[in-house]
């Protein structure tokens, strides 16, 4: 279970560290996995709440088990979602990916920007940090040209 719960927090990390930019939607699935496991996060809690008061309120006792089925349903959306992005966090970036992280590391360095020596096998995390970091201290149009 302690590698499972790693691999959770692993995403939650990688969900703070990717860059919230909209350009990167269309080059990589993580702006749209880490938009819904944020909305999840915040709305499941209410979704599921609402939903076992209606069914005490309202509900028949014969529908208990289809709700309890529904809740734990809504409850491990998130979950799914911060375990997508463990594992993608830590999968090994692609040789035309390595070469764009590689060029994008250059342009941050050509910058003046101080920054640590490219990891010479990255994996997604280490994109994410790039990314961030690039967003924060480079033009937005570096994207286009890399």
């Amino acid at each position: 279970m302690s590698t499972f719960t790693a691999i959770l927090h692993r995403g939650s990390d990688y969900l703070d560290v990717w860059p919230k930019e909209r350009q990167l939607a269309a080059l990589f699935p993580e702006y749209r996995v880490m938009s819904a496991t944020r909305v999840g996060i915040k709305a499941m809690p209410a979704l599921i709440t609402l939903s076992l008061l209606v069914q005490f309120q309202l509900g028949d006792p014969r529908y208990w088990p289809g709700v309890v089925a529904s809740v734990l349903f809504l409850a491990s959306l998130p979950v799914q979602g911060l375990y997508w992005l463990g594992r993608r966090a830590d999968t090994r970036l692609p040789p035309t990916l390595v070469n764009w992280y590689r060029q994008l590391y250059a342009k941050i360095a050509a910058a003046g920007v101080p920054i640590k020596e490219p990891i010479a096998r990255p994996r997604y995390f280490e994109l994410g940090e790039a990314l961030s970091l690039a967003f924060k201290q480079l033009d937005k149009s570096f994207i286009r040209d890399l």
